[in-house]
C-alpha cells in the first residue's frame, strides 16, 4: 500500500503508512439517541469560472449525491449553511437552487432535511429592521414551500443595523410569529464570522444568551432547538441547562462535540456540524454505539476524530470550507478539489497536509489508498517530491 507523503511548514517530507479504513456499517434503523444533522457543502463544476466574485456554478449531480451519502449513513442533511458557503460564494439564486433541489431529494428517500434562512439575497449593506424582517420572512416561507425545516441563520444586516438588545427581539419575534412549524435558531460566533460580533446585542456570551433566551421564551413555541457556533464548551452548556423543556441544544461546536454529545448527568447536545459532513461514518458508528449502549464504543469512534476537526476549523475557522472539501475529495465524493470562489486555495499544504495526518489516524478515510494517490499527486503536481 502506497505511503501518505506529509509536508511540514519548512518544506521538509515525511512518509507515513496509510491505515486499513474502519469497517463502519451504515445503520439499518434509524438512530434514537441522538439527533445529528451534517451540514453539507456544495462541489462546483471543476471546469466553471469559479473565481472570486462569480456567480456559482454546481454540480448538481455530485452536490446531491453527497447528501445522499449523508443520509445513507442515518445522518440528517442541514444545507445552506455556511458550510455551503454562505456569504462566501454561494449566490442567492445558487441557494435557492440549493434548498428547492435538496429538498426533493430529502422527500425521495425520506431524509432529515432542514436548510438556513438569512437576508443575504439583498445586496444593500444598510437596510432598516423592517427590511430586514422582511427579507427574512421572503427566504422562511420559501424554505417553508420547499418542504425543507428552518434554521433561522444570524444575520449581517441585523449585526449591522441593531443597536441594542430590544431591536433583536423585535426582529426575531417578528420572524419568529411567521414562521408555519418550530425553526432552529443559530448562534453564529464571530470565529466564524467576524461580521456578527456583538450578535444579540452584546459582546459576551453571558448577556447575549440571556437575549436568545428571551427571544425563545416569547416565541409560543416556535423555537424547537438552537445551534450554538462559539467554540466554547462550557458557554453551551451553560445556555444548554437554561433551554426550555422540548427545546434541543444542537452543538455547533467543532472543536469538543464528543463530551457535549456524549452528555452529563443533566442533559447532552444533539448535533448540527459542519463537522460531520467531513467524518460522516464515524459519526454515524458513533451514535449508532450509542444507540446500543455502548458509551465507550462511542468515545473510541468519535473522540479522536476531534483533533482532525480541529485543525479543519483551525483559524482563521471560517476557512474550515476548505477543508471539508478536501476530505470530500479525498474520500471520492467529488472529482476534483475544487471550490465555488476559489476557496480551495485558503489553505496551504502545509495544513492540508496535518488534515490528511490526522484523517489518516483517526479512521476517518473512507478509501485510503485513493487518498493517498490523490494527496501524493496533489504534492507531486506543486513540485513535491518524498
Amino acid at each position: 500500500m502506497t505511503d501518505f507523503t506529509l509536508l511540514d511548514t519548512t518544506g521538509a517530507t515525511t512518509s507515513v503508512p496509510v491505515n486499513d479504513a474502519p469497517d463502519y456499517r451504515k445503520p439499518k434503523h434509524a438512530l434514537t439517541s441522538r439527533t445529528a444533522y451534517a451540514a453539507a457543502h456544495v462541489i462546483p463544476h471543476a471546469w466553471a469560472d469559479n473565481t472570486p466574485g462569480q456567480p456559482a456554478e454546481i454540480d448538481w449531480d455530485a452536490t446531491l449525491a453527497f447528501r445522499h451519502h449523508v443520509w445513507s449513513w442515518g445522518l440528517g442533511v442541514a444545507d445552506a449553511m455556511d458550510t455551503a458557503q454562505r456569504n462566501m460564494g454561494l449566490d442567492a439564486a445558487a441557494t435557492r437552487e440549493l434548498i428547492t433541489r435538496s429538498a426533493a431529494e430529502a422527500r425521495s428517500v425520506g431524509g432529515a432535511l432542514v436548510a438556513g434562512v438569512n437576508t443575504d439575497h439583498v445586496d444593500d449593506e444598510m437596510i432598516t429592521l423592517e427590511q430586514i424582517i422582511d427579507a427574512y420572512k421572503e427566504q422562511l416561507h420559501f424554505t417553508e414551500d420547499a418542504g425543507a425545516g428552518v434554521v433561522l441563520m444570524c444575520s449581517r444586516h441585523l449585526a449591522r443595523t441593531a443597536t441594542s438588545a430590544s431591536d433583536y427581539e423585535r426582529v426575531y419575534s417578528e420572524v419568529l410569529a411567521a414562521a408555519s412549524t418550530p425553526v432552529v435558531l443559530h448562534w453564529l460566533g464571530e470565529a466564524f464570522d467576524p461580521q456578527l460580533a456583538g450578535y444579540f446585542g452584546a459582546n459576551g456570551w453571558e448577556p447575549a444568551s440571556d437575549t436568545l433566551l428571551r427571544i425563545i421564551e416569547a416565541s409560543d413555541g416556535r423555537v424547537s432547538g438552537v445551534k450554538m457556533s462559539l467554540l466554547d464548551a462550557d458557554a453551551e452548556i451553560a445556555v444548554r441547562r437554561r433551554l426550555p423543556v422540548h427545546t434541543t441544544m444542537f452543538t455547533g461546536d467543532d472543536f469538543n462535540y464528543a463530551r457535549l454529545i456524549d452528555g452529563d448527568d443533566q442533559g447532552h447536545s444533539d448535533a448540527l456540524l459542519g463537522a460531520f459532513a467531513a467524518v460522516a461514518p464515524s459519526a454515524s458508528a458513533a451514535i449508532q454505539a450509542l444507540d446500543d449502549g455502548k458509551v465507550e464504543r462511542y468515545r473510541s469512534i468519535l473522540t479522536p476524530t476531534e483533533a482532525l476537526s480541529q485543525q479543519i476549523f483551525a483559524s482563521p475557522t471560517f476557512f474550515y470550507k476548505t477543508g471539508v472539501a478536501f476530505m470530500s475529495w479525498l474520500n471520492g465524493h467529488q472529482a476534483a478539489f475544487s471550490m465555488v470562489a476559489g476557496l480551495h486555495s485558503a489553505r496551504s499544504l502545509p495544513h492540508l497536509s496535518e488534515i490528511v495526518r490526522r484523517a489518516n489516524d483517526s479512521g476517518a478515510l473512507e478509501r485510503p489508498e485513493l487518498a493517498a494517490a490523490r494527496w501524493n499527486d496533489l504534492l507531486a503536481v506543486n513540485g513535491v517530491t518524498a
